[in-house]
C-alpha cells in the first residue's frame, strides 16, 4: 500500500506532539505539588506573634499566688521596663561602664568563661544544664511557705548604702530602698542581707580599687525594712582597716542587728549567731574567699573576718553549729565577679558545708545571680547578685531576687524566688514576662533543679 508525502508528514506530527504534551503535563503536577505543599505548612506554622515557647503559658497581667500561697514574680505594679538580661558576647569592663554610667562604680570585671550564652541555651547534655533535662520536677505542697509550724526566712544578696548610693538616700530618704519590696522583708520570721560596707565614720582608707563606707545615719531604716541579720565576711568589711571594723560592730550591736563573719579575733569571726524563732534554733556563719590582703583575715588576737580558702575551720565551725541548733545556715561570699556559673571551688565548699552539718547555703559576691542546687536534700544558692548597689550598664547586675526559705524543725527547707529588678539602688519586683526568662536563665544555670514559672525552685529527677 503506497503511502503518500502528506500522510507521512501529518504522522511525524502527531508522533512530536506526544512528548511535549508529557512535558506540560509533569510541569503542572510539579507546580500544584509545590503550592500544595506551602498551604500545608502556612497552616501549620503561625505567625511570630502567636508562637508560645514551648512549656511557657502566655504571661498576664494579673497578680498571681503560687500552690505554696507565696508571692510571685507576677506583680505589674513596677513601672521599670523589663529586662531579658540574656548575655550574647563576654561582659564589658567596668572602665567602660564608667565611662558611660557617671554614678558608676561597681567593681568587679569580668575574667570569661563564665558566661551563658543564651537563655536555656547551654548544650543539653552538659552538667551546667541538668536543671532543664529532667524530665519531673517535685513541686512543693500547698501552704508551705504560709505554714506556721515552720520558720520562715528571706535572703538578699549585696546590699551597698555608701558611695553613690548614700548620697541618694540623703536626698531621696533612707528607706528609699526599701518602699517597693518592704513587705517581702518585713513578711518573713527573719531577713538576712550581706551588707557590702563598714558602717563607719572612723579608721583609715585602705588602699586598694573600690573602697566604701556608710554613715550610721543609715541603719534605722535599714532595721525598720525588717533585716535582722547582715554577713560581714565579704571584701569591702574592712575597706576603712581594723578601726572602720570595729566601729561597724558598735555602730550594728547599737541598732540591734546581729552580724556574722566577723569579729574582734578569729574565734568571734568563726563562731555561729544563733536566732531563736517559733520555738527553733538557726544557727548563722559567714566566710568569705574573698579577703583583698592577708591582714584582713581574724587572728587569734586581731579584729578581721572568717576567710575560707581553706575549708577546715569553717567545716569545724559548722560541725559545733550543728550541735547547738536545728537549723545551720552558711553565708559565703565567693566566687568570680560578673560569671553567671560557680567555680569548682564553690560547689565543692559548698558540699563540705553540708557534709558538715549546714542545711542551707546562700552565697553572694558576684554581682549577678548564678544558679541553685539540691545536694543531699539541701539547698545551694551560688550567688544572689546586688540587691542595692551602684547602677551600671550591663543588663544582668540589674537582676536580682529575694529568695524565700520555709524550713522544717528537721531541716527540710523550700525555696521561692522573687524575682527583683534592681536600678538607682531601688529593687523593684519584675514583671512577669522578664521574670519568667530570668528563671529560665537561672535553670540553666542550675545542677538538678529547675525554677518554675511561678518562683518555685524545686528539684528534678529523671
Amino acid at each position: 500500500m503506497s503511502v503518500t508525502r502528506s500522510s507521512r508528514l501529518a504522522k511525524h506530527k502527531r508522533k512530536s506532539r506526544g512528548p511535549i504534551w508529557l512535558v506540560l503535563i509533569l510541569i503542572i503536577a510539579v507546580l500544584i505539588i509545590i503550592w500544595s505543599k506551602e498551604s500545608l505548612l502556612g497552616d501549620i506554622n503561625p505567625s511570630a506573634s502567636q508562637v508560645v515557647d514551648e512549656g511557657q503559658s502566655p504571661v498576664t497581667t494579673e497578680v498571681a499566688t503560687n500552690e505554696s500561697n507565696s508571692p510571685t514574680a507576677a506583680i505589674t505594679s513596677s513601672p521599670e521596663p523589663t529586662v531579658s538580661s540574656v548575655q550574647t558576647s563576654e561582659p564589658t569592663p567596668m572602665q567602660s561602664d564608667k565611662a558611660n554610667d557617671p554614678t558608676d562604680n561597681d567593681e568587679g570585671k569580668a575574667t570569661g568563661g563564665g558566661s551563658l550564652v543564651n537563655a536555656g541555651g547551654a548544650d543539653p547534655d552538659s552538667e551546667v544544664n541538668k536543671g532543664s533535662t529532667g524530665t519531673t520536677v517535685i513541686p512543693y505542697a500547698p501552704g508551705v511557705f504560709t505554714d506556721p509550724e515552720r520558720i520562715q526566712m528571706t535572703f538578699v544578696g549585696d546590699v551597698l548604702l555608701g558611695s553613690t548610693v548614700e548620697s541618694l538616700l540623703a536626698k531621696s530618704g533612707y528607706d528609699y530602698p526599701y518602699q517597693q519590696v518592704l513587705s517581702y522583708l518585713q513578711r518573713p520570721d527573719l531577713t538576712i542581707a550581706n551588707l557590702e560596707t563598714p558602717i563607719t565614720t572612723q579608721g583609715t582608707k585602705q588602699v586598694k580599687e573600690y573602697v566604701y563606707r556608710s554613715s550610721p545615719l543609715v541603719l534605722p531604716a535599714f532595721q525598720a525594712a525588717g533585716f535582722d541579720l547582715v554577713n560581714l565576711a565579704n571584701n569591702h568589711s574592712m575597706d576603712y582597716g581594723p578601726d572602720g571594723l570595729l566601729d561597724t560592730f558598735t555602730h550594728l550591736k547599737k541598732q540591734g542587728i546581729p552580724y556574722v563573719g566577723a569579729g574582734h579575733n578569729a574565734e568571734e569571726a568563726f563562731s555561729p549567731v544563733i536566732l531563736e524563732k517559733k520555738g527553733m534554733k538557726i544557727a548563722f556563719l559567714g566566710f568569705t574567699r574573698v579577703v583583698p590582703e592577708q591582714s584582713w583575715k581574724a587572728g587569734a588576737n586581731t579584729p578581721g573576718l572568717a576567710d575560707t580558702y581553706n575549708y577546715t575551720a569553717p567545716v569545724e565551725a559548722i560541725k559545733k553549729a550543728a550541735k547547738l541548733a536545728d537549723l545551720v545556715v552558711v553565708i559565703p561570699h565567693w566566687g568570680v565577679e560578673r560569671n553567671d556559673l560557680p567555680e569548682a571551688y564553690q560547689k565543692d565548699l559548698a558540699r563540705r558545708y553540708i557534709d558538715a552539718g549546714a542545711d542551707l547555703v546562700v552565697a553572694s559576691h558576684t554581682h549577678v545571680l548564678q544558679g541553685f542546687e539540691s545536694y543531699k536534700g539541701k539547698w545551694i544558692a551560688y550567688s544572689l547578685g546586688n540587691f542595692i548597689f551602684t547602677t551600671n550598664n550591663t543588663p544582668k547586675t540589674w537582676d536580682s531576687m529575694i529568695l524565700e526559705a520555709s524550713c522544717s524543725q528537721e531541716g527540710d527547707c523550700a525555696l521561692n524566688a522573687v524575682p527583683v529588678l534592681t536600678k538607682a539602688a531601688q529593687p523593684k519586683v519584675m514583671l512577669p514576662e522578664a521574670a519568667v526568662q530570668l528563671f529560665r536563665r537561672l535553670t540553666a544555670a542550675s545542677f538538678g533543679v529547675k525554677l518554675l514559672d511561678d518562683g518555685q525552685i524545686v528539684r528534678t529527677v529523671k
